[in-house]
Parts: C-alpha cells; sequence; structure tokens
C-alpha cells in the first residue's frame, strides 16, 4: 500500500472511532438525565387499585382501609351475662367456664361438703346487623344460657338483645335488638362462590378490643373439624381470636361469606367460619320458630372404605354406604335397603356421609326427594318423602320439665344411636340437669346414659318412668350411668 492511502485510511478510521465515542457518550449522558422509555412494572400489594372493567368491580375496594370503613359499622360487640354455680375459688373451677389447674373434679372430691355458690360469668363475642330494624346474626355459644345480653353498635349505644332464634347443630343464633333509629346493615354474599385464594377480612371484638379488621385468604372450603353434625367450615388464615365469635369474614367486595366461629388451640393462622348460605338457609326457621326443621331419611350411613370398594366390586368410593334403615322410617318405606349406596339426591352428587348430611338437611320436611342409589351394581331411583329429624325437637320440648331428682331424659333417637354408637334400647340419655338439683350436686350430666335404676335395666322411657317413680317416693335411688366408654353407679338422695 502507497504512503498516501495509508495515510487516508488512518484518517478515516480515527476519524470514526471519534464519532463513535461521541454517540456513545451523548446515548450514556442522556439515559442518565432522562426518564427510561420501558414502562415501570409494579408489584402486585393488597392495596393496589383496581381498575374498574364492570359495575361489579367498582364496587371492589381500593385497599383494605377502604373496606374497613365500609363494612365497620354493621359489625356489633356482644357481651353475656350468666349465673353458674362452683366454689369460686382460683383453685377450682374457673369462673371463665373453664377446669381449674387441678381438674373439675378437685374440690367435690376433696372438699365434697363445701356448699358451692353462685357467680356472675361474663363472656365476650361479636355479630352483625342483618336488617335495619335489628335482627343479628351471631353464634349460639355466644348467647347460650345467657342471661342478659348487651349489644353494643357503631356509634356506641348499647341495647339489650332477645334470643329469636338458635341452632347449636350449627351454632348460629338469630338476636334480636330495637334500635332508637335505623341500622346499617351489613351486605351478605354468596359462600358457595368463594374460592380457596381469595383475599378475606375478619371484623370482630377479639379480646374485647372493639372493631379489630384482621386480613388473609381462604385457605380451604368444606372443612370437618368435629363441631357437629353438619360441619361444612371455610378455613381462612385471617387472625380469629376469642371474641371474634360470631363476627363476619368479608369477601373483598365487602360482602359476608362467613361467620367467624372456631380457632385450632395452640395454631397460628388457622381459624374457621360458618358459611353464610347455611345461615341464610335456616333464617326463616329461626326467626318463625326459634329453632331449625331439618329433613330426616331414617338411615344410618358410613363412608366408603378401599376395603369395602374392592369387597363390593366398586369403580371408585363415591357415596354413602346404607348401614341401618329405621323401621317405619322414610327409607324403609320407600324400599332403600342396608347395603345400598347413595350416589344422588335430587340431582346433587353425594361424595361421602357429610355431603348426604348436609344435602338432606337442607330438604323440606314432607317433600318428596329423589334418591339414585347403587344396588348389586345396578342404579335404581326411588322417591321418598322426607320426614322431619326428631331429637332437637325432642330436646327441646322437654329440657323445662324437670323430672325426678332433677332429671330430665328421652328415649335414644336413631341420630343419637348413630352419633354415641351405642344401641337405641341401651336405656336412656339425659337430656338436661336442673341446677341445684340432686342430680347435679352429684355430677350428673347431660348426654349421660342411664343404664339401670336400682339393679333394673332399662331400655325406655316407660321402663324409666316406671322404676324412677318408685325411687322417688323412697327419696334415694342407685343408677348404673354410661358416660362415653365408661359406666359407673352413683347415689342419689333427696334427704
Amino acid at each position: 500500500m502507497k504512503s498516501p492511502n495509508r495515510k487516508t485510511f488512518f484518517m478515516f478510521l480515527l476519524a470514526f472511532l471519534i464519532a463513535f465515542f461521541i454517540v456513545s457518550l451523548v446515548e450514556v449522558l442522556r439515559s442518565s438525565f432522562m426518564p427510561s422509555s420501558i414502562p415501570d412494572v409494579q408489584t402486585a400489594s393488597a392495596t393496589a387499585p383496581l381498575v374498574a372493567t364492570s359495575p361489579e368491580v367498582a364496587k371492589v375496594p381500593l385497599s383494605f382501609s377502604e373496606l374497613a370503613q365500609r363494612v365497620k359499622p354493621a359489625v356489633v360487640n356482644i357481651s353475656t351475662t350468666k349465673t353458674t354455680r362452683g366454689f369460686g375459688s382460683p383453685f377450682g373451677r374457673s369462673p371463665f367456664g373453664g377446669p381449674g389447674p387441678f381438674g373439675d373434679d378437685f374440690f367435690d372430691r376433696f372438699f365434697g361438703d363445701i356448699p358451692q355458690r353462685e357467680f356472675q360469668q361474663r363472656s365476650l363475642g361479636s355479630g352483625f346487623i342483618i336488617s335495619n330494624d335489628g335482627y343479628i346474626f351471631t353464634n349460639n355459644h355466644v348467647v347460650e344460657k345467657a342471661d342478659k345480653i348487651l349489644v353494643k353498635v357503631a356509634d356506641d349505644r348499647e341495647y339489650e338483645a332477645k334470643v329469636i332464634g338458635t341452632d347449636p347443630k350449627t351454632d348460629i343464633a338469630l338476636i334480636k335488638i330495637k334500635p332508637k333509629n335505623s341500622l346499617p346493615v351489613a351486605d351478605i354474599g354468596d359462600s358457595d362462590q368463594v374460592k380457596v385464594g381469595e383475599w378475606v377480612v375478619a371484623v370482630g371484638n377479639p379480646f374485647g378490643l372493639e372493631a379489630t379488621v384482621t386480613a388473609g385468604i381462604v385457605s380451604a372450603k368444606g372443612r370437618v373439624i368435629g363441631a357437629g353434625p353438619y360441619d361444612n367450615f371455610i378455613q381462612t388464615d385471617a387472625s380469629i381470636n376469642p371474641g371474634n365469635s360470631g363476627g363476619p369474614l368479608f369477601s373483598m367486595d365487602g360482602k359476608v361469606i362467613g361467620i367467624n366461629t372456631a380457632i385450632v388451640a395452640h395454631g397460628q393462622g388457622i381459624g374457621f367460619a360458618i358459611p353464610i348460605n347455611m345461615a341464610k338457609s335456616i333464617l326463616s326457621d329461626l326467626k318463625t320458630k326459634g329453632r331449625v326443621t331439618r329433613g330426616w331419611l331414617g338411615i344410618s350411613v358410613q363412608d366408603i372404605t378401599e376395603d369395602i370398594a374392592k369387597n363390593l366390586n366398586l369403580k371408585d368410593r363415591t357415596g354413602a354406604l346404607v348401614s341401618d334403615v329405621f323401621k317405619d322410617d322414610p327409607a324403609d318405606k320407600a324400599g332403600i335397603k342396608v347395603g345400598d349406596i347413595i350416589i344422588e339426591i335430587n340431582g346433587k352428587p353425594i361424595k361421602d356421609t357429610q355431603s348426604l348430611l348436609l344435602t338432606i338437611a337442607a330438604v323440606k320436611v314432607g317433600e318428596r326427594a329423589t334418591i339414585k342409589v347403587i344396588r348389586d351394581g345396578k342404579e335404581i331411583t326411588f322417591r321418598v318423602t322426607v320426614g322431619e329429624r326428631k331429637d332437637t325437637q325432642e330436646v327441646a320440648s322437654t329440657k323445662d320439665r324437670e323430672g325426678h331428682f332433677g332429671i330430665v331424659a328421652q328415649d335414644i333417637s336413631p341420630e343419637v344411636s348413630r352419633q354415641l354408637g351405642i344401641p337405641r334400647d341401651a336405656g336412656v340419655i339425659i337430656t338436661n340437669v336442673a341446677p341445684g338439683s340432686p342430680a347435679d350436686n352429684v355430677g350428673i350430666q347431660p348426654r349421660d346414659v342411664i343404664v339401670q335404676v336400682n339393679r333394673v335395666k332399662i331400655s325406655s322411657m316407660k321402663e324409666y318412668t316406671k322404676e324412677i317413680t318408685k325411687a322417688a317416693a323412697n327419696k334415694s335411688v342407685t343408677l348404673l350411668v354410661r358416660r362415653g366408654n365408661s359406666t359407673f353407679f352413683v347415689a342419689i338422695r333427696t334427704e
């Protein structure tokens, strides 16, 4: 290459490098002092505003604080007072309803001659207003056996409340106050539409701390925790503590989807709420009757285990296996037999015994239900006229009639027989013990089963009434009592 050409090449290369350097420097300076054209990506948060794409979404609050301000006025504080009996000692029975550190029978065993005294037991709970004239939903255990119920509303006014109806089996109660003005009302939602993972907010009065708001998600649905035959709880990790009982669980659109009810002792982030649809389904009965009327088929059922499925050559374990059919009850009259597998009621699939109980309980008494079963590998459909569950009604109708020695008893109903795992002729079951009565003083409790009266075996109320009446004339009786898996004798005297 000739010298002039080489010189020209190097001059061109130098000019290119200088130009490249200048362009790069300008770009660096511009990126440092000017905003980037890349959009700002925001991380999702619980308080991030929602874009209103529909009227429903437009109602969703922009934050937890907005939701809290909207729903808190409909939440109430419930305080109750009830009279209980005990020794009133810090080492005996607790005045807060639980046993002392040495157990329930410590003073009974060592200081049995010391008379017990009455004292006032106070407790706190929550509730929410469902009508502007003062109807309020809460838990049954919040108001059960209360002598006085006080409700404090959002403007700090207090009203004395009256119990309108209760349902111990679902732990739901309806109470009523007479407000001086129209009250704010909670918006009731649809718990069937709630999905696992959704945000929820609990509002209540934990430990007496009024209008406490906690947030979490729906952890699970359809939980069975052994609280009763109709367990179908919503599980949430929103903080729920003593005092929250009866308060509402809200979805993020401000609608009540559950009634906060239970917690796992020593657990964190595990609370349970009754689905609001369950409360809605019994509201009419609570208002008009004070109790709940439920459907009854007259059968005992059990879940299908893997071994049972193999032995019966079943494709899967879906359904409820009929283990007993009570004579002359609805299922017996319709033709359902032991060994049938119920797979559908009124078009609703039956997954297991729990779903059967929930489904049939919702059927109105006297209604003809269509029940599909599998028998010997074939599907058969029955039309069953649903009866009324009698156990709740029988207890309610007899609990105020004090019997001899302060004991109120009844025959063992099919439902009680199934729940306790005892034959219907195993004796009579105690439904109530009058406070301060001779039976109460010796420790007799509701749900105890009287097997013998003065060494005479008892299998019905007729036999019990005959023997207990003779014993009452002599002012003493010896009973053989079954409690759980154990039996024991107890002597009662009235003089």
